[in-house]
Parts: C-alpha cells; sequence; structure tokens
C-alpha cells in the first residue's frame, strides 16, 4: 500500500498585541547595536538579570549583553536544544543549568547570537552576586573563554528577611571603591554621578507603569496573563532598556493598551487571539519552559487559566513591593535594587509573597513548575507549596519541565496534571458551595 504524505504545514503565525510587537523591535533593535558594537568603538559588558546595573553600565557607554537573556532567545527560536547537546559534548553534565550549556554551545558554534549574527567578545565580565551559585560558575567559564576582566559585586544574601544599613553601606563601598573604578578603567570614561541620577530618574518613570500594569490583574476579567504575557512586559525593565527614553515609552505604551482592554472587558491576548471566557486565576512559581513556549501557554488558556500573578516575574526585580530607583540616593539605591530581587530571597520571604499574591488577585490556587536544572528556584519549592496550601486553603500543584533544553518538555504529562489540578480546583469550588 502506498502512503501518500502531504507537505508539512507550519503552525499558523502567533497573534501578538502591539506592545509585543513592539517588545520584539526592540530586542531585534538591541541585537543589532551589540553585533556591531566593536565597529563603533563601544565596549561590551556581560553581566545577568537579576541584580544587573544597567543604568550604571550605560555612564561608561557600554553595551550591555545578557547571557541567560540569549539562552532564553535561543530556546524560543528552537536552537537551544543543539547547543545543549553541544555543551554537554564538551563535558558539561546534564544536570548543569540548561542556561549555562545553551550559552557554552553558542559560543562553541561561532557564538552566533539569536539575530544570526556573531556576538562580540565582552570587555569585562559584571556579576552582581544576587543567590543564584551558578552565575558564578558560569562566569568562571566565560572568563577562561574570552581572557578578560571580571568585576565581583557581591550582594548580602536575605538569611533573615530584612536589609540592613551594614549590608547597603557594604555595597556603596564596592561600588565606590571597586566597580567603579574598575569600569572607568577599562571603559576609558570618568564616572558621572549627575548621569547616574538621570537615568535612575527615568528607571523610576518606566517602573511606576511597569507595576501598574502588572497590579491590572487584580481586574476580573485579567486583561494579562502576569506569566506568558509577563514575559514580553518584563523584557525591557529587566535587560538593556531600563533607565532610558525607550523604556519610559515603551511602559507608557504598554499601559494605554492595558487600560482599552480592560475598558473593553478584555482578557489578554493569546497566540491564538483574545482569550475566552476567564474560569482559573492562577498564581505561578518557577520559569517557564522557552523550548515549547508556545505550546506550553496553550495547555493554559484553552482551559481558559490565565496566570494573574508569578514570581518569575519578578527575578530582575520586586517593583511591585515598592522598590524604585532613586535617583537622590544613586549608589545606595543601586544597593537597594540588587538586595531585592526574588533570587536574593529566603524560603520565608518567597512564600510569604506568593501567599499575598493568591488573596491579593484573588487566585484559585498556586501553580509550581519546577526546572530541572535550575537549583535556584527548584531547592525548597515542594515545602513552599505545602506551607502556601496550609496558608491560604486553596488547592496548589507540581509540574516539572525545563528551562531551554526540549528533551525535558513532556507535553502529555504536563497536560494530564495541568487538568488533573483544573478538576481540583473544581473539587474545592464545589465542596465551598456546598459548604454555604
Amino acid at each position: 500500500m502506498t502512503v501518500i504524505v502531504g507537505p508539512k504545514t507550519k503552525p499558523p503565525e502567533a497573534i501578538k498585541d502591539a506592545s509585543m510587537a513592539r517588545q520584539k523591535q526592540m530586542v531585534n533593535a538591541h541585537y543589532d547595536r551589540l553585533a556591531s558594537a566593536k565597529e563603533r568603538g563601544e565596549k561590551v559588558a556581560a553581566t545577568f538579570v537579576p541584580g544587573n546595573l544597567n543604568e550604571l553600565l550605560m555612564c561608561f557607554d557600554m553595551v550591555n549583553n545578557l547571557p541567560e537573556v540569549n539562552a532564553i532567545q535561543n530556546g524560543l527560536r528552537r536552537q537551544s536544544g543543539g547547543y545543549v547537546m553541544e555543551a554537554e559534548k564538551l563535558g558539561h553534565s546534564e544536570d548543569v543549568c540548561t542556561y549555562v550549556k545553551s550559552d557554552i554551545g553558542m559560543m562553541a558554534k561561532g557564538n552566533i547570537g539569536p539575530n544570526g549574527k556573531p556576538l562580540p567578545d565582552p570587555d569585562v565580565l559584571l556579576l552582581s552576586y544576587t543567590g543564584c551559585f551558578t552565575f558564578m560558575k558560569w562566569f568562571e567559564l566565560l572568563r577562561r573563554q574570552y581572557k578578560c576582566e571580571t568585576i565581583m559585586f557581591q550582594t548580602p544574601y536575605l538569611a533573615d528577611g530584612r536589609i540592613t544599613k551594614d549590608m547597603i553601606s557594604y555595597m556603596v563601598k564596592q561600588l565606590r571603591q571597586d566597580v567603579i573604578p574598575k569600569l572607568e578603567r577599562i571603559s576609558g570614561v570618568k564616572f558621572d554621578i549627575d548621569r547616574l541620577r538621570e537615568y535612575l530618574r527615568k528607571s523610576a518613570k518606566a517602573e511606576d507603569d511597569h507595576v501598574w500594569v502588572l497590579q491590572s490583574a487584580k481586574h476580573k476579567p485579567s486583561p494579562i496573563d502576569a506569566y506568558f504575557g509577563g514575559i514580553y512586559y518584563i523584557g525591557p525593565i529587566f535587560g538593556a532598556f531600563r533607565g532610558t527614553d525607550d523604556a519610559i515609552e515603551y511602559y507608557k505604551f504598554l499601559r494605554a493598551e492595558v487600560e482599552q482592554r480592560i475598558a473593553q472587558g478584555k482578557g489578554p491576548v493569546t497566540p491564538d487571539g483574545d482569550m475566552g471566557q476567564e474560569r482559573y486565576r492562577l498564581v505561578v512559581e518557577g520559569p517557564p519552559n522557552y523550548t515549547n513556549f508556545r505550546q506550553f501557554w496553550k495547555m493554559f488558556y484553552d482551559e481558559g487559566a490565565v496566570v494573574v500573578a508569578s514570581s518569575y516575574t519578578k527575578v530582575g526585580g520586586t517593583y511591585d513591593y515598592g522598590f524604585r530607583h532613586d535617583p537622590d540616593r544613586p549608589l545606595e539605591s543601586l544597593a537597594e535594587y540588587c538586595l531585592n530581587v526574588y533570587t536574593n530571597r529566603n524560603l520565608p520571604m518567597r512564600v510569604d509573597m506568593l501567599e499575598n499574591y493568591i488573596n491579593e488577585y484573588e487566585a484559585d490556587g498556586l501553580l509550581i513548575n519546577s526546572i530541572k536544572s535550575c537549583n535556584s528556584f527548584s531547592a525548597g519549592q515542594l515545602l513552599m507549596m505545602r506551607e502556601v496550601e496550609k496558608r491560604t486553603g486553596k488547592p496548589a500543584a507540581f509540574i516539572e519541565t525545563d528551562l531551554v533544553d526540549p528533551r525535558y518538555f513532556s507535553a502529555a504529562n504536563v497536560k494530564n496534571r495541568l487538568e488533573s489540578y483544573f478538576q481540583m480546583i473544581e473539587q474545592k469550588r464545589a465542596g465551598f458551595r456546598g459548604a454555604a
């Protein structure tokens, strides 16, 4: 018998709202700038998202390259799987963070960025250490590769759950005596604190609108998805645009867009268009899977599930807890920013945050996406889940995927667990109605 196989059809183009398209254009423009930095005589600094000092780097005319963002972009483009396997061929363990392996594999394959152009070698590695030990080992590997200088900006871990004056003084001293002098020497640009103040003033303005957008999810229906859609919304504020006019304009534009959705009574935009009826409101802990991002998201909106708050969208700053960059206290403000990021918070602080989100956003429960290769997030998540369940009385569930390694995304397994969880929520609702 002859079997005729028709041509493979491409999935339909994902629908994006205007702000998502604009964010994508900003990211692409930044990669083009990065790729041509050396031609223009610009220095390049590699740094990480949690606790990144973008405003300070701009004071030295440096272009910001974010290695984990490169891994995310390659994951979304389904290129990271090959890079991860290449890194494993070079001897890196299966248990190593797949952001790291995607980055190492990309370097081994010519260091071609997500825009298809070679990324320049960094002139300096700036590590604002904010709780993720992997970052230190990652930069050791990069330093060995690029033979460039590394600046370590040590952030005290919030083991006791509070920021002290001594912590801030310790960090300001590092900035004055180590970080800034080295950036001056490497860049050849003299530090200007008034220039930093201006960038921080712009950051605070963008941060106000960013928080307004996140908190719009308190509306019913929520006009945004704060996890999947939130990935787009956090990009400019967490990366290379904080402190710029572009960030101010982006968040002003995004806010207007969300205000319109609220006025029209609409839910979030999904890759398949406007989401249907909102049936479940969730809080999510942990990063998403990027290699199957669209498929993963579809499992939620097909069931009418919207994420109204997530911890992952706080890795680059907990602005919705009141922090703003302060131009009147520039160096102290940079220190407080690093201290406040989610990865630098202890488990009780994380539990408190998740509990508050469930209560404030009137969520139906907590969902944890445990990432196989991310110990910074995964350690303690089962304990956190049980504690949040106990405090809120709302059901919680646990799924498992990975960041940018497609081998660890089992669609059938994730879908089954999600469907079971939504049934759990329905049973909880039925029990509540029965008791009433």
